[in-house]
């Protein structure tokens, strides 16, 4: 017997609800994609370039990593510039700083793209804390002095800067390092955070044992306080340049694991 309008209606009706109650799960899980993003900010004394041998490291493994260029100028330009790069992204994304690019990624990282934080060898800072007090009660190796300028900015005196900086990279590479070294504004170090994202995101921190920009009492402090899962590994300041392949691994991870628990937040 043919089927009445009615019947045909609620079967179509019943159809599109079943349908919709199929796709519910895939909706909501759309929130809990891979983090297939990262997003690389560089600290003071340098620029991105020397996130070269991570980028390609991820690339090949099929991230999509874009470096931010800081222009050092104040916290809020550096913060600006990550900000901009974030907006960029098309899902979840691991934020990574090293050195003062952690202050960066502290105050940026409240983006709502960022899923996770990868501090190497960095700074970070509490909101309502600058960066420079993260220094008090530690000892700074006497090696890496900074040459400051009539206008307020500051580089790495030029004598030092292979024993400072990028100990364990080539005589080559730390000379062009310290020849296109970006200077910073000496200022940015006691401007203010408001914001701290490693209170809301999941840390992980990269600690360079022969790091001579920072006290190892001090990288440790500052992870353990921030609650971040720590490798340590032999390397000077340099780390993301001369241990490229631990960095990567542990932003890999931190991938992975911010994948796996992104519906949680």
């Amino acid at each position: 017997m043919a089927a009445t309008r009615r019947e045909l209606v609620t079967a179509a009706a019943a159809t599109t609800i079943a349908g919709a109650a199929q796709a519910q799960p895939s909706a909501q899980g759309s929130g809990a994609q891979p983090a297939r993003n990262v997003v690389l900010v560089h600290g003071a004394f340098a620029d991105g370039s020397g996130w070269r041998g991570v980028h390609d490291i991820l690339t090949a493994r099929g991230y999509r990593v874009s470096i931010v260029q800081n222009p050092l100028t104040s916290l809020a330009d550096d913060v600006a510039a990550t900000r901009r790069v974030l907006d960029r992204q098309d899902g979840p994304t691991i934020l990574v700083g090293h050195s003062w690019g952690g202050t960066v990624i502290t105050e940026a990282g409240v983006h709502p793209k960022v899923a996770g934080l990868v501090y190497v060898s960095a700074l970070s800072p509490d909101a309502g804390e600058t960066t420079g007090q993260q220094y008090e009660g530690f000892v700074t190796p006497p090696v890496f002095a900074i040459d400051v300028q009539a206008d307020g900015f500051g580089f790495l005196k030029p004598e030092n800067f292979k024993a400072a900086f990028a100990a364990d990279v080539s005589d080559a590479d730390a000379a062009f390092m310290r020849d296109s070294q970006v200077p910073v504004a000496m200022a940015a170090f006691g401007a203010k955070l408001t914001q701290a994202a490693w209170r809301t995101r999941p840390s992980w921190a990269v600690i360079a044992t022969d790091d001579q920009a920072f006290d190892q009492r001090m990288l440790r402090h500052m992870a353990s306080r921030i609650g971040a899962k720590v490798t340590e590994v032999a390397a000077s300041h340099a780390v993301f340049m001369s241990q490229a392949g631990v960095v990567a691994g542990v932003i890999e991870e931190a991938a992975k694991e911010a994948s796996r628990t992104a519906t949680a937040r």
